[in-house]
């Protein structure tokens, strides 16, 4: 195989590989007991225990949280459902239907809302849980 071939193979192999999630530690009461820590992307979220909630659409890019609008990401769910998760907790008591995240207020740690709304969130006041990670 010449050097031109085998650097296009090389490369087309690196751009076809899946993006990685990212990873979240647990930081608040509810987090900690409930999800653990998690991994976060635009196709889902993997709970510690390993179950998972994957994303339909991304439906939304700001969020009104406390009254401000923010930069958020709000997903709707695929197959709305309520995990078990640590402890035997569950996420929110009804199936999921929608998840939101944005940035905390001190700019380092991340809030995961969700919901179990018929219609798309448009603000914080409406989730049944939120999680707080970094």
């Amino acid at each position: 195989m010449n050097s031109t071939r085998l650097l296009a193979l090389v490369l087309s192999l690196g751009l076809a590989s899946p993006a990685l999630a990212d990873s979240y530690a647990a930081i608040s009461n509810t987090a900690m007991s409930i999800t653990g820590d998690i991994e976060f992307d635009d196709d889902g979220i993997t709970f510690e225990n390993g179950k998972k909630i994957e994303f339909d659409d991304l439906i939304g890019d700001t969020f009104v949280v406390d009254g401000k609008s923010v930069p958020a990401s709000v997903y709707s769910v695929a197959d709305p459902k309520d995990p078990v998760l640590l402890n035997g907790n569950t996420l929110c008591g009804a199936p999921v239907t929608y998840v939101a995240s944005w940035s905390a207020s001190n700019g380092t740690d991340t809030i995961v809302a969700v919901f179990s709304t018929e219609d798309a969130p448009e603000g914080s006041d409406e989730m049944c849980a939120s999680y707080t990670y970094e």
